[in-house]
């Protein structure tokens, strides 16, 4: 019987980084099961060994990529069951955060998201109200679900590897009878950058880029960053809704956020407050951002930004 149920949607050819954080993680709460959904290659089930997992469920029928949510929270309350496990952890995504609700209903389970960090009695932290407060939390439910940010921990493979038991698991057939289907989808152009959610590094620009990403595009390059954008500048047309970093867009937690153009307000912070290390560039020194930054330049992002990425390929030679 596991302790923790770790949730790994469509693994490829080999796991994220977030899944190794939460593998890792998961071994702090005891025995760790993984429920899987999509096609498990040998490389990521090898990974999965080396990080001592004891057991894999995979849905019986087809998997459920081609569905939203609903299947998928019943697929892991089957697994849940099966495996016996106390603790569900998924990535704190918003489809993780939707399919954790949806379980918790079914399980009557406590959940709790934007968790920070996990004790070994189950205890999690979490970061609220844009990262003013540190919080701590602990379900008392029989089961609970944490759904956990990336870039918290570095990954650690188990002292002892393991070979995981393969189990199917059976999906109830009312929940993808009436269930939404995605009709189409269209394959994102390829930048070469890491995902947003999951970068170690992030350079994100605001209303003071003008429509001009050129700069940090460049630096974020160079630093092999991923890039994101305030609400401001998503709304004004210049880089994809998908970059939003803040309260009603991406919340991350990187090593390192570099914050260029953005002012700071509280729906930004809310995304980014919880980074390692914040280096705001800015040209109104008053700017709210400054009050959370650990490294400040007031001045104009045009000029700074090249100057950083000159330095950086220089010294990288």
């Amino acid at each position: 019987m596991a302790n923790a149920l770790v949730f790994i949607d469509n693994p490829g050819a080999s796991l994220k980084k977030s899944s190794l954080e939460l593998l890792t993680l998961a071994r702090q709460l005891g025995e760790t099961a993984v429920a899987v959904n999509g096609e498990l290659n040998d490389d990521a089930a090898a990974t999965l060994g080396a990080y001592g997992v004891t057991a894999v469920y995979q849905p019986s029928s087809n998997d459920l990529g081609d569905y939203l949510v609903g299947p998928k929270a019943a697929y892991l309350a089957a697994a849940v069951a099966a495996s016996g496990a106390t603790r569900v952890l998924l990535e704190n995504s918003p489809e993780g955060k939707e399919i954790a609700g949806r379980l918790g209903i079914k399980l009557s389970a406590g959940v709790i998201t934007d968790v920070v960090g996990v004790e070994a009695d189950g205890t999690a932290h979490k970061s609220v109200l844009a990262g003013s407060y540190n919080t701590s939390a602990k379900a008392t439910t029989p089961v609970a679900v944490l759904t956990v940010k990336a870039n918290l921990i570095e990954p650690q493979p188990a002292d002892t590897a393991t070979t995981p038991e393969v189990a199917k698991v059976e999906v109830p057939a009312d929940a993808t009878a009436a269930a939404a289907r995605i009709s189409s989808r269209e394959a994102k152009p390829a930048s070469g950058r890491p995902d947003l959610s999951e970068a170690r590094i992030v350079v994100a620009g605001g209303r003071g880029v003008d429509g001009d990403f050129g700069p940090l595009e460049e630096l974020a390059d160079v630093l092999g960053a991923a890039v994101g954008a305030s609400r401001a500048a998503t709304d004004a047309g210049w880089i994809g809704h998908d970059a939003q970093v803040g309260q009603t867009g991406v919340t991350v937690s990187p090593q390192l956020y570099i914050s260029a153009g953005i002012s700071g307000a509280i729906q930004q912070k809310a995304g980014m407050q919880t980074s390692k290390v914040i280096v705001a560039i800015n040209k109104d020194a008053e700017s709210p951002v400054f009050e959370i930054a650990d490294f400040g330049i007031v001045g104009d992002l045009f000029k700074v930004l090249p100057q950083a990425t000159a330095e950086i390929k220089k010294r990288k030679g």
